[in-house]
């Protein structure tokens, strides 16, 4: 790898991954601090600035502690795409190992790490006004509207493969936009994956469901605090549209609800809690069928962080 003179082992990386509320932000934070390391965000949700307290971002004194990138830095009105992070992250490392410190990229996108260590089938740039008709028709006519449109354009695939309004719109405005459809854009050869094989030090945390569990429990308390009320009461204010991504975060429909007197506190803690255990085990599950070569560290348990580096 070119880019910045430095030799290829200088250019040392750690990943680290795993289910929401496992405690990767606490293992980055002491990774950074014995290695001389910046954080870097590998988490969907946490790089949007009006989700902090939702998506468990680092808190600003522990953003104090050691650079942190990648974090609270879009809107929620942006609809942002794994390719978009990857040129985001890449650069963000390569600026990292300049310095000579060392990247250490954190979160639970499991697709922001395969794109990174396995290569990306990137789209092309979609125009601001083709990804508006894309959302708005999904706004109107919902899952119905989005899968005529893609069968009116002649992309049958999509219209019978596809469920979520989310990759719906997604496969809409790349057909538009390009006038090939969206399996025709995956199915092109891969870029060579920016990571060499063995460059990283990929870690996957797997903690005992009852442990992690107790921790979902907390967070969908913390979730309920007063910030985390008023920073649902503010997007929500904003009038988006449901099916940006940062609208779909776990916490916004649910305290949503409460703001508008659907549901009591005691329910929406309830509905936190299911909604963040059935995300985790999802989580869990991808983590366990594509990266099943990553250490696996148990973070109940005491260890000794230099362990990992060996």
């Amino acid at each position: 790898m070119e880019g910045n003179g430095q030799p290829e082992d200088s250019k040392r990386v750690i990943l680290i991954a795993g289910p929401t509320a496992s405690g990767k932000s606490t293992l980055a934070l002491e990774l950074a601090k014995t290695l001389d390391g910046v954080i870097i965000n590998a988490d969907s949700m946490q790089l949007y600035e009006e989700l902090r307290v939702v998506s468990a971002r680092p808190s600003v004194e522990e953003e104090a502690q050691v650079p942190h990138r990648l974090y609270g830095v879009l809107s929620a009105s942006t609809a942002f795409s794994t390719g978009a992070w990857l040129r985001l992250a890449t650069a963000e490392i390569e600026s990292v190992w300049s310095v000579g410190k060392v990247p250490i990229l954190v979160g639970g996108t499991g697709l922001y790490f395969k794109a990174l260590s396995e290569g990306f089938a990137d789209l092309p740039e979609i125009p601001d006004e083709i990804r508006d008709k894309a959302r708005s028709l999904a706004d109107q006519e919902g899952v119905a509207g989005l899968k005529r449109q893609l069968e009116n354009l002649g992309d049958e695939r999509a219209s019978h493969n596809l469920s979520d309004p989310q990759r719906l719109a997604r496969a809409l405005e790349v057909l538009m936009a390009t006038g090939e459809s969206l399996s025709h854009w995956q199915s092109r050869p891969h870029p060579a994956p920016f990571l060499a094989n063995g460059q990283a030090t990929q870690i996957v945390l797997a903690p005992p469901r009852p442990w992690l569990h107790e921790r979902i429990a907390r967070r969908a308390h913390l979730m309920l605090s007063e910030k985390g009320i008023e920073e649902v009461k503010n997007l929500l204010s904003k009038g988006l549209s449901t099916k940006l991504p940062a609208m779909r975060a776990i916490g916004v429909n649910e305290i949503g609800a409460f703001l508008n007197d659907e549901n009591d506190i005691g329910e929406t803690a309830y509905r936190l809690t299911v909604a963040t255990r059935q995300y985790a085990k999802r989580q869990e599950t991808w983590f366990r069928n594509q990266m099943s070569d990553w250490q696996r560290v148990d973070p109940s348990e005491e260890f000794d962080i230099r362990t990992l580096l060996d």
